[in-house]
């Protein structure tokens, strides 16, 4: 009965990519859903994108070994997705461009945007490929297959979907799996795990109080959480990328606050779960395993199959949004900028489509030959927030952030993040990530103070993309 419910959900995300390819009559149809997503839609795509594995399996997880302070990680994201609706959200979705990079461009120029394209197109590779293990995993373990045909599987579904109608098809597809992840995870899960336990005074009375202690993860974890995942939602591509799909500034901005609340609702909810799930399946070895062994345990069939389709749909979202996140990177930004060139004629769905359909291939290839995801991903956040955070969020609130500035900022932040981490030799240092940004933020400032502002002529021309006052980016010679 689960393995069918799977396979139903499956099919039913190919179908829904289907559906999703007829809406796509053009280019910004297809990478940013035409920019006309309503506020229903935007915050079930945003909230799909961003609660992703981590936040449902590892989430689950880390409730069953710390409890209640397991939701530090996703209260990061959360609050991350707050921060960038109420601050930064509506002035980048009146840019009107596909990439960050292409923002930089506005601001900067190409030397800066086309830098931070390499470095947001390695974190988009590589968050694409943790995803395409995290989703191969649950695969063996549903339907008992090997590590390689698990990731096929499960990489050929996204790729197929995500290719047929892009952010269309990713969007109408993030909605189904929205809905069956709140399902699943918040209306399901967690009542019946609590029940099972014997609600709060069965958790305390068979853990003790450490279980509701919000400070048993570490104050150092948590700032950590807060640094990689709270600054890195700020300026991800796949992020801005669903910022890009909102109809309107007002969209993007309350839509992703109830995006955020919603997102500490399920911090909540996941540690709860883990914590109970240490009453109901005591002495897991892997606490990465609680979510599958708390399903199977606590639900009967069919529910079970729901329960654990809500965590492929967590994981599933995730891939596909930095599928098409990748792909776009690389055509927009560093093809166009290398070439010097953007085809003006011709079908650009059907070359988009490639482009998801090549990297999609390679991503699988990359699930197939890395072994450590953690300490892959950890490496993408690091990178992207030592190297890209100042540079971008600066542009935005300093005037006289110049192009040499933020190119300094880029080039000493990702070496000196990459450095600190072969000096160390720990991949989970936290030391990486904060000599990277201490560099970015002293080059930044330095750097744009020595040398000349920006020209005034950019300025005005930024200043009306801030203002929404400029249409589509034209194609570049």
């Amino acid at each position: 009965m689960d393995v069918l419910v799977i396979i139903i959900y499956l099919v039913g995300m190919v179908l829904v990519g289907y559906w999703g390819k007829r809406q796509v009559r053009d280019q910004t149809d297809y990478l940013v859903a035409g920019r006309r997503l309503g506020p229903f839609m935007y915050m079930g795509t945003l909230s799909a994108l961003v609660l992703g594995g981590a936040s449902t399996i590892g989430g689950v997880g880390l409730g069953y070994e710390y409890g209640i302070a397991g939701m530090w990680l996703v209260v990061a994201i959360s609050c991350g997705i707050l921060l960038l609706s109420a601050a930064f959200a509506p002035l980048i979705q009146r840019l009107k461009v596909f990439t960050v990079s292409q923002a930089l461009d506005l601001r900067y120029g190409a030397k800066a945007s086309l830098v931070s394209a390499v470095v947001m197109w390695m974190y988009t590779l590589m968050l694409s490929a943790t995803s395409t293990i995290a989703y191969g995993t649950i695969f063996k373990v549903l339907l008992d297959l090997d590590r390689v045909p698990a990731i096929l599987l499960g990489g050929l579904v996204v790729l197929l979907y995500s290719s047929l109608g892009g952010m269309w098809s990713v969007t109408l597809t993030d909605i189904v799996q929205f809905l069956v992840t709140t399902v699943g995870l918040i209306f399901i899960l967690l009542p019946v795990s609590l029940v099972q336990a014997g609600g709060v005074q069965g958790i305390k009375s068979r853990i003790g109080e450490s279980a509701f202690d919000l400070t048993a993860i570490g104050g150092a974890t948590i700032a950590t959480y807060f640094v990689i995942y709270f600054f890195g939602l700020l300026i991800g591509q796949d992020i801005w990328q669903r910022v890009f799909t909102a109809r309107s500034p007002q969209v993007a901005r309350y839509a992703g606050l109830a995006c955020g609340l919603y997102c500490l609702v399920y911090a909540v909810a996941g540690a709860l779960i883990g914590a109970a799930g240490r009453v109901i399946v005591p002495g897991l070895a892997d606490r990465d395993d609680a979510y599958v062994a708390i399903a199977e345990k606590a639900l009967p069939a069919g529910l079970t199959g729901i329960v654990l389709a809500a965590a492929l749909a967590a994981v599933m979202s995730t891939a596909s949004g930095s599928l098409i996140a990748t792909a776009t990177v690389a055509r927009q930004d560093i093809v166009t900028q290398l070439f010097k060139r953007m085809p003006r004629g011709g079908d650009e769905v059907t070359e988009n489509r490639y482009y998801v359909i090549g990297f999609g291939v390679v991503v699988i290839v990359i699930a197939i030959a890395i072994q450590d995801v953690v300490a892959a991903l950890t490496i993408a956040y690091d990178v992207l927030v030592g190297g890209l955070l100042i540079p971008i969020i600066g542009g935005l609130v300093w005037r006289r952030a110049t192009a040499q500035g933020a190119l300094a900022a880029i080039v000493l932040g990702t070496v000196g993040t990459i450095g600190t981490m072969i000096y160390k030799a720990d991949i989970y240092a936290n030391e990486p990530i904060y000599v990277g940004l201490g560099l970015a933020i002293v080059s930044f400032i330095g750097v744009s103070l020595l040398t000349p502002p920006t020209a005034e002529q950019k300025m005005q021309e930024w200043d009306r993309r801030k203002r929404g006052e400029i249409g589509e980016p034209a194609p570049v010679d």
